[in-house]
């Protein structure tokens, strides 16, 4: 059953119908199906919310944008390409990372889980595709190795097929019009996207490329967060100092240091065996690493604003609490009143446990 937001039962006597074709003229129908789709949990009715469309419609956004980058950047379909035989290790990773996306799309879909495949497509486009992949293959593109560019644009143009195969259930219309599109910049099409064979794929998973790429995302993600954990000034580039770094930490900043220093505004890599005065602490995976942040920022005066925001998140965890262990309120609140004081206090918990590892870090 399909709900307002709120979880209540629509009827034109509360006022709270939503039109799917108001829905569908301010957000496309493909927003709507894929909305649809990924609030389809099993044994469970739908609350259906326009913010959450409006989440999808820019998804399907970011998908065009995707296309239009790869046009940009000449990334056109190669008929005699194997993603097998890639050597680029961002490509033998995103290989294995459409293996297992179009894997754990296919398993669900047979379930009949579609919100979890929905929810999987969802991330493999948008938080590895778009996020990381094009993120990382820009130098490439610009450089001037023209067998790695070419490699590169098979790649993205591989990519993409499957991605608007696996996205056509949900997004039929978009995925469409994508696919007859890029017959204009690769070899002609033999036949509508729909009529196309659904992915399958094997063998393309690369351990050494998983780890590699997963360490960068890894490190770069931590950097980030720390720096939106303490304040530093988004225009602000910081420097980096890895930790007792072995000998495959330092092959790897010796190969994605450039890269690095672009995605976590980092000025300058270095190695040493302890970390300097003032730093913040970060761990990614098997590697160490500093963030020296004195001089950057005032660290006592960010001290004392992380703590007196774990302070007031405390005091708003007890009045959930209270309310939560309230037989009155647990009785007679409506569902959705009492489901969404547990979110809010999960909510108040994941906060707190981000402001304390922040103050450790600035401890440390």
């Amino acid at each position: 059953l399909v709900r307002d937001e709120k979880g209540q039962k629509m009827s034109k006597s509360k006022g709270n119908v939503i039109d799917p074709l108001q829905i569908i003229d301010q957000y496309g129908a493909d927003a709507l199906r894929f909305t649809l789709a990924a609030m389809a949990a099993q044994g469970r009715d739908i609350k259906l919310a326009t913010n959450r469309v409006e989440g999808y419609r820019n998804f399907a956004t970011k998908l065009w944008n995707a296309s239009r980058f790869a046009e940009m950047n000449e990334c056109v379909r190669d008929l005699n390409f194997d993603p097998s035989r890639v050597e680029e290790t961002v490509n033998r990773w995103i290989a294995g990372e459409t293996e297992r996306a179009a894997a754990a799309i296919t398993s669900a879909l047979e379930a009949y889980r579609f919100n979890e495949a929905a929810g999987a497509a969802y991330e493999f486009v948008w938080g590895i595709f778009c996020d990381w992949y094009l993120e990382l293959i820009k130098p490439i593109l610009a450089g001037d190795d023209e067998p790695s560019k070419a490699e590169t644009r098979a790649m993205t143009a591989w990519v993409l097929d499957q991605i608007l195969k696996l996205l056509h259930p949900f997004m039929p219309f978009i995925t469409e019009e994508l696919w007859t599109h890029m017959v204009e910049h690769g070899e002609k099409r033999t036949s509508l996207l729909t009529l196309s064979s659904w992915p399958v794929h094997a063998g393309l998973e690369n351990e050494a490329a998983d780890e590699e790429i997963g360490w960068l995302i890894r490190l770069v993600s931590e950097v980030r967060s720390v720096r939106a954990e303490m304040n530093v000034p988004a225009g602000a580039k910081v420097p980096l100092v890895i930790i007792g770094a072995e000998k495959t930490a330092r092959a790897r900043v010796d190969t994605h240091g450039d890269t690095l220093k672009r995605l976590a505004r980092i000025d300058a890599i270095t190695f040493a065996k302890t970390s300097p005065k003032g730093s913040a602490m970060i761990v990614a995976g098997e590697t160490t690493a500093a963030l020296p942040l004195a001089g950057v920022i005032d660290m006592e005066a960010e001290k004392k604003r992380l703590l007196r925001e774990i302070e007031k998140a405390d005091v708003n965890i007890a009045k959930m609490d209270a309310k939560l262990s309230n037989p009155n309120f647990m009785e007679r609140a409506k569902p959705e009143a009492i489901e969404e004081a547990k979110e809010r206090k999960a909510e108040l918990i994941d906060i707190v446990k981000r402001l304390s590892a922040a103050v450790k870090r600035l401890d440390a």
